[in-house]
């Protein structure tokens, strides 16, 4: 018969195992144990590059959109979500919708720009907008499905089709409560990373196994109207704009 003493130190030792097997599973979960990470020639996976270098920098959007969204993970900004005057955050903060235009940024797109000059010269495909808002419209998932809905590539959202997932495309997750960009790492299965801002400790994560992907885009500039893309209104549009929308100024916070 097992004494008491010896039950007390076996449910000692089991919680002890079970505590350690919680904070490892916690732990493997936010990316913070060092995992091993691939590349897709691993998996027999071409890299595709864009045909399109609009900043001129002779690197392809592509790639270009992919290293401006490291650039936001390695300066790992506060998630803080708030209201700000002239729409842009400083380099220290933000939430997941400026690592997007912040990767479009860097392949010279103003994403702020162009979302603002859609709605404008398409009101109608925006019915979710009572009130434009060049400062916040740009940092609203919902806005940027619609804007990437109309002019992006709309991808598979099947994650088991790893070679469908590039360096650079946009993934929209969990409804349209978050966005992120694919990195050029993988994991294990294949499956890439995503860099994206949720407050959490690595901002280039194995984390997309884990999401629910609802949509998923590889931004083509070439499928944007020229109005759109060097963001100013054609004379007609601007008037049939003019025409449909008022544009309030508006003061208050409000929420991304």
């Amino acid at each position: 018969m097992i004494g008491t003493k010896t039950k007390i130190k076996i449910f000692a030792v089991l919680s002890v195992t079970v505590i350690i097997a919680a904070i490892l599973c916690v732990l493997y979960y936010y990316g913070l144990i060092p995992q091993k990470s691939y590349d897709g020639a691993h998996f027999g996976i071409e890299t595709v590059k864009s045909t399109q270098d609009f900043n001129g920098n002779g690197t392809d959007d592509y790639t270009d959109i992919l290293l401006g969204a490291k650039q936001d993970a390695a300066n790992k900004p506060r998630y803080i979500d708030k209201y700000y005057a002239g729409g842009y955050p400083p380099d220290n903060e933000g939430v997941c919708t400026d690592v997007i235009w912040r990767a479009l940024k860097n392949a010279g797109y103003s994403l702020k720009d162009m979302v603002d000059c859609d709605i404008r010269a398409n009101p109608q495909d925006y019915p979710n907008i009572s009130a434009a808002d060049k400062n916040i419209d740009f940092r609203r998932v919902q806005n940027l499905k619609i804007f990437f809905d109309k002019y992006a590539l709309s991808l598979t959202t099947d994650i088991s089709d790893i070679g469908q997932f590039q360096p650079g495309d946009i993934v929209i997750v969990n409804g349209t409560k978050h966005i992120g960009i694919i990195s050029d790492k993988r994991n294990a299965d294949g499956v890439p990373y995503v860099i994206h801002n949720a407050g959490q400790p690595r901002r280039e994560e194995n984390a997309l196994w884990r999401m629910s992907i609802t949509a998923h885009y590889r931004f083509d500039s070439s499928n944007i109207p020229e109005y759109i893309k060097r963001q100013n209104l054609s004379p007609d549009a601007e008037q049939k704009a003019l025409k449909k929308r008022t544009y309030p100024v508006t003061t208050l916070s409000k929420k991304l």
